[in-house]
């Protein structure tokens, strides 16, 4: 059954990601970066609200995971070069992780 939300989750997620991708990256990756400040900022509210099982699975694996693109990012960033894919890694990466922490502090308060 975990399976099977995980994968019903990223059916969501995933096309999400994609949409975005297309309608936003040209010479700056908008909808990459914007995908994965999201799933950040909701995986870790949800964490922070206790969510588990097969919640978490559908939710935090599945939609999160087929949402946020890591290795769209790391195409991005090496397409750019040295100086402007390290722009793109700094400021796709620092506001995920602060968005990740917001997220779990809101969900704690």
């Amino acid at each position: 059954m975990t399976v099977l939300l995980v994968a019903l989750g990223a059916a969501v997620g995933a096309p999400a990601r994609y949409v975005a991708g297309h309608l936003l990256d040209e010479r700056w990756p908008w909808g990459t970066v914007l995908v994965n400040w999201a799933g950040s900022f909701l995986l870790g509210l949800l964490v922070a609200r206790g969510v588990s099982g097969d919640p978490l699975a559908l939710l935090g694996t599945g939609f999160c995971g087929g949402l946020t693109t890591y290795s769209a990012l790391a195409v991005h960033v090496h397409d750019r070069g040295p100086r402007l894919g390290s722009a793109v890694a700094l400021v796709t990466l620092v506001p995920a992780i602060a968005l990740c922490a917001l997220g779990f502090r809101l969900g704690t308060g």
